[in-house]
């Protein structure tokens, strides 16, 4: 029973010891450059409507079911939508818009882990019909993400689908 009762504390040391110095923010983002105006750019990625269209998670279950409220794309606007076990369930609420600026929303997870995030957009015109854009997440690891993210690596994880997202507005965005 000593035994046990040492290993069960040492266990608890263990992964304490891994929350304690893992990072426990993270800030991710991908930029890139779209040839369309700046004001056509922004007005169509603050529709959360439009996400679908572009954002790779909803590919992992295009059938999952999507509640909209208030005027899209206007701060307190939001977004719920509840999937299968990829996608899972939660909400997206618009807290910031910068017309043709800036565009920021707070992602709470509710299933399958809850996790709160903030993702952020910024749109900088570079001529009349090319437009930088950046998209990014960041957020607050909680105890027991801190020790996984040290073997799934945010930055590897969220940033491929930034990527995959930011190839997908592009294309869409140049081809309309």
């Amino acid at each position: 029973m000593t035994l046990f009762f040492y290993l069960i504390i040492a266990l608890i040391t263990f992964f304490a010891f891994l929350h304690a110095w893992a990072k426990k923010e993270y800030d991710i983002s991908r930029t890139v450059v779209i040839n369309k105006s700046r004001e056509e750019v922004y007005n169509f990625v603050r529709q959360l409507k439009n996400q679908p269209i572009w954002n790779p998670w909803f590919d992992r279950d295009p059938d999952a079911l999507k509640k909209y409220k208030g005027e899209d794309g206007k701060v307190d606007s939001s977004f719920y939508w509840k999937g299968n076990n990829r996608v899972g369930e939660g909400i997206q609420r618009v807290v910031k818009a910068k017309q043709g600026r800036v565009f920021e929303t707070k992602l709470l997870f509710i299933k399958p882990v809850k996790l709160n995030a903030l993702t952020y957009i910024g749109v900088k015109e570079m001529d009349s019909e090319k437009t930088k854009m950046v998209w990014g997440v960041k957020g607050y690891l909680a105890f027991p993400l801190t020790i996984i993210s040290l073997f799934y690596s945010p930055e590897k994880l969220l940033g491929e689908k930034l990527d995959v997202g930011l190839k997908n507005l592009k294309q869409h965005l140049e081809n309309h």
